[in-house]
């Protein structure tokens, strides 16, 4: 099957409607919780939703700001997955439940262990993102945005963290017994 033609534009459209999505996500983005978390986030929404233009733009920001690719391979079954900290963990099952909501509603068990690792500002900031990605997914699936073309304006760097260490190993990315991901 080959990509289908673009519906609308719908930022040309719509300049209003796609500013007042800029801007949640600029609110989003500069209030502090850790990117590589909210790439993270991005994609398994975007995974959840088959979202082809935001799981390119996502993996190749995720990417840039220093993410692995095993990391990334294995979001879809991070639950798994040894490599997820126990904040990413309540990150990405807040997400699923949020992201499929008339399904599964908000459990209490889930938000539970959410309270246990993140603070009243970022759970609230975790959830406009998670609103967000789900927006933006509506937009890209429906107006079939084009996919592959999406360039990361974040700094391309290697799969290190900033002392070197490549990310994966423990201490960097790893679960709470501190295993890497294999």
């Amino acid at each position: 099957m080959t990509a289908q033609p673009t519906r609308i534009d719908y930022a040309s459209v719509s300049p209003a409607g796609a500013q007042a999505m800029v801007a949640l996500q600029r609110t989003v983005d500069t209030a502090g919780l850790e990117p590589l978390l909210l790439e993270l986030v991005k994609m398994r929404a975007s995974q959840i939703n088959g979202c082809a233009y935001c799981l390119d733009m996502h993996s190749k920001d995720a990417r840039a700001l220093g993410e692995s690719e095993q990391r990334l391979h294995l979001i879809a079954a991070w639950r798994e997955a040894p490599c997820y900290d126990a904040r990413e963990r309540a990150a990405l099952a807040w997400c699923e439940d949020l992201t499929l909501i008339s399904k599964r509603g908000a459990p209490d068990a889930v938000y539970n262990k959410l309270e246990q690792t993140f603070s009243a500002e970022e759970i609230v900031v975790l959830t406009l993102a998670i609103l967000a990605i789900n927006g933006w997914n509506r937009l890209a699936i429906s107006m079939r945005s084009p996919v592959g073309a999406y360039v990361s304006p974040h700094r391309p760097t290697s799969n290190r963290t900033p002392t070197g260490q490549p990310v994966g190993l423990a201490g960097t990315h790893a679960n709470q017994e501190g295993e890497p991901c294999p």
